[in-house]
C-alpha cells in the first residue's frame, strides 16, 4: 500500500467555458466535481497504473463528506481526520486551446489538537505502507514543527518519504535529513534563491539537495522533462511532444507514476520514465491524475532517459 497524504484536500469543481472574459457573466458547457488536493491526484494515479493507494487527511463539514463520498466513488479508499470547519471548494476554469485558470481556496484553519490526531493517524496506518507521499498545501494552522517531526519519524522508521510542497512547508521538509522530495521548477528556485531554468541547473540544484542529506530529488520542467538526482547519480528524461488538454495535476501524476514505479522495485531510470509518461498522459486529459493506459504506454515507450552530469 502507497500512503498518499493530502493535508489540504479540496473539492475540485471543473467550469468549462467556450471563452473567460473577465467582469463578465459566462455559463458553464459541463461541470464536473473531484475529490481534489495533490495527494488525492497523486493516489488517483497510482490506481489507474496498478497501485494500491490509501488516502489520508483532513475533512470536515458536508464538503468532507462529499469529497469522501467522490473519492470512493473512484475507488480511491481512504482513512479520514475529522476537523471541525468545513473542508474547502477549488475553482478550475478549462477553456479550449487556453491554459487552465485555477482559484484555490486556502482552506479552514486546524488547530493543534487536529494537527496531532492527523500525525497519530498517519503514524498507525504507516505501518501498512511500503512508502508514504506528502502532498499540497498545509492548511493555516498546522504546526511547521510538528510536519517536521512527522517527517523525521517516517524516515526513522524506515519509510521511503515523498514530499511535494512549496514555501515554508518545503524549507522545512528539506532540512529532514532522509526524505525525497519532488518539486517543480520554479518552486525550488523559490526555495533556494537560484535560477532554475534548464536540465543543468535542476540538476546541479537537486545534487547541492543530496549533499545536504536528501536521499532522491526531483525537479519537473514541464516541457524539457525532469531530472531525478542522489548523492550517487543523476538521471534526465524528456517527454515526446504532446497536445496539452489540461496540465493541472500533471505533476501529481509524474509522482504516482514515480512511486508506483519504485515500489515495483523498478530501476532509478525506469522509474523516471514511468514517472514522466504518467505526467504526461494526465496533461492528455481532464482532470487532476487522470490518465488513459494506452496513452501513458505509448508515451513511455517514447520517453527518452538518459544518465545526467552533475
Amino acid at each position: 500500500m502507497i500512503l498518499c497524504l493530502t493535508p489540504n484536500p479540496a473539492i475540485d469543481r471543473t467550469m468549462y467555458l467556450d471563452v473567460l472574459y473577465i467582469g463578465e457573466v459566462h455559463r458553464t458547457n459541463k461541470v464536473l466535481a473531484a475529490a481534489g488536493g495533490k495527494g488525492l491526484n497523486v493516489a488517483r494515479a497510482i490506481r489507474t497504473l496498478g497501485g494500491d493507494p490509501l488516502c489520508m487527511g483532513f475533512l470536515g463539514g458536508h464538503a468532507g463528506n462529499l469529497l469522501s463520498e467522490l473519492a470512493e466513488q473512484e475507488g480511491l479508499h481512504g482513512y479520514w481526520t475529522r476537523t471541525k470547519n468545513e473542508t474547502r471548494t477549488c475553482i478550475i476554469l478549462v477553456q479550449p486551446n487556453r491554459d487552465a485558470t485555477v482559484i484555490n481556496d486556502p482552506g479552514a484553519a486546524v488547530d493543534l489538537d487536529e494537527c496531532k490526531s492527523l500525525v497519530f493517524d498517519v503514524w498507525e496506518k504507516s505501518f501498512e505502507a511500503s512508502r508514504v507521499c506528502v502532498s499540497g498545501s498545509l492548511p493555516p494552522g498546522f504546526s511547521l514543527d510538528l510536519f517536521k517531526s512527522m517527517l523525521a519519524g517516517l524516515v526513522e522508521r524506515k519509510k521511503s518519504v515523498w514530499v511535494d510542497t512549496s514555501s515554508q512547508a518545503l524549507k522545512t521538509a528539506l532540512s529532514v535529513r532522509g526524505v525525497n522530495i519532488k518539486v517543480n521548477a520554479a518552486e525550488l528556485s523559490e526555495a533556494l534563491g537560484v535560477e532554475i531554468s534548464n536540465t543543468e541547473q535542476a540538476v546541479n540544484a537537486a545534487w547541492e539537495l543530496c549533499q545536504s542529506g536528501i536521499e532522491w530529488a526531483v525537479v519537473t520542467l514541464g516541457k524539457q522533462g525532469a531530472v531525478l538526482v542522489s548523492a550517487d547519480e543523476s538521471w534526465v528524461a524528456q517527454p515526446p511532444e504532446i497536445q496539452i488538454v489540461s496540465s493541472v495535476g500533471s505533476g501529481d501524476a509524474f509522482l504516482g507514476g514515480l512511486a508506483f514505479a519504485f515500489s515495483k522495485g523498478y530501476t532509478p531510470d525506469l522509474a523516471l520514465r514511468h514517472a514522466v509518461a504518467a505526467g504526461a498522459a494526465n496533461a492528455l486529459c481532464a482532470g487532476g491524475g487522470v490518465l488513459s493506459l494506452a496513452d501513458f504506454g505509448k508515451l513511455y515507450e517514447n520517453c527518452v532517459c538518459t544518465e545526467g552530469i552533475s
